[in-house]
């Protein structure tokens, strides 16, 4: 019988409930039925691993990291690129070389624009708690004696951290934000990883994206539940090359409704 893994991809306040800081809409009904499939697969799931955004409140890609030549801070969803930095539209607050040298970096990689988000998930905030629906499912689980595994990303204050194996450029004196192995050989242990989680247009889909550029063998056991993600409103189709890809590795997509998992004896 094939042994389970569940990933859920920052289930917390500020992206499930509908006054969060970044709202994804739907997002609390993805919850709910994330929430009735564990519930219903409580003896078939064996490992469960929840990614927990954390950010500080002068984050890169939080307004008060920047600041253009009138003092102002850069609206939520502004793009900010490397030649408008070095054209001195915007300006970082913090080690503005650093700042500079990591837009160039992440444009060069090909990785999404940077944005600047409201901020959201800042560390030890209400907002950064997980939705308490699915929390409850997950102790729930546990009851079996089992442990979830939490995985803090974007707690290094100067690169984005959308998906959950690595940031979007990691810092070679910053192990936080460099490539998870631990996380990759847990994953690697099972048969199945079933994936879920918000958004499905960022987070969800740059955590695909790097087992498909770091591990193709593990990406191979990886198994979608479309119906327990949903996209940042504006960015329906930013991942659709990601999860077309995804197809084309093997990668396979289902929803809870349908996907029932075998119980072992």
């Amino acid at each position: 019988m094939k042994k389970n893994a569940l990933l859920i991809i920052d289930p917390q306040n500020d992206f499930c409930s509908p006054n969060g800081a970044l709202y994804v809409a739907g997002a609390e009904k993805d919850m709910e039925r994330l929430a009735n499939w564990i519930k219903a697969n409580k003896e078939a799931i064996d490992f469960i691993g929840v990614t927990i955004d954390s950010h500080q409140p002068n984050d890169i890609s939080h307004p008060s990291f920047w600041m253009d030549k009138d003092g102002n801070f850069p609206a939520p969803f502004t793009q900010i690129t490397y030649k408008e930095v070095e054209e001195g539209k915007w300006a970082a607050r913090f080690d503005p070389k650093r700042a500079l040298a990591y837009l160039k970096e992440l444009e060069a990689q090909g990785e999404y624009p940077h944005l600047i988000w409201p901020p959201h998930c800042l560390i030890g905030s209400t907002g950064a708690a997980i939705y308490q629906l699915l929390m409850d499912a997950i102790v729930d689980w546990t009851i079996r004696g089992k442990f979830y595994q939490t995985v803090a990303k974007g707690t290094f204050p100067f690169t984005e951290h959308f998906g959950a194996f690595r940031a979007q450029v990691p810092d070679p004196e910053r192990p936080e934000t460099q490539l998870n192995q631990g996380l990759i050989k847990t994953l690697e242990t099972y048969q199945n990883v079933y994936l879920a989680g918000e958004a499905k247009s960022h987070c969800v889909a740059n955590s695909l994206k790097q087992v498909l550029d770091e591990s193709p063998d593990l990406a191979a056991k990886f198994i979608v539940l479309d119906d327990a993600m949903s996209n940042v409103t504006g960015f329906e189709t930013l991942a659709d090359p990601i999860y077309q890809r995804a197809r084309q590795m093997g990668v396979r997509f289902t929803n809870t409704s349908s996907e029932k998992l075998e119980i072992r004896n």
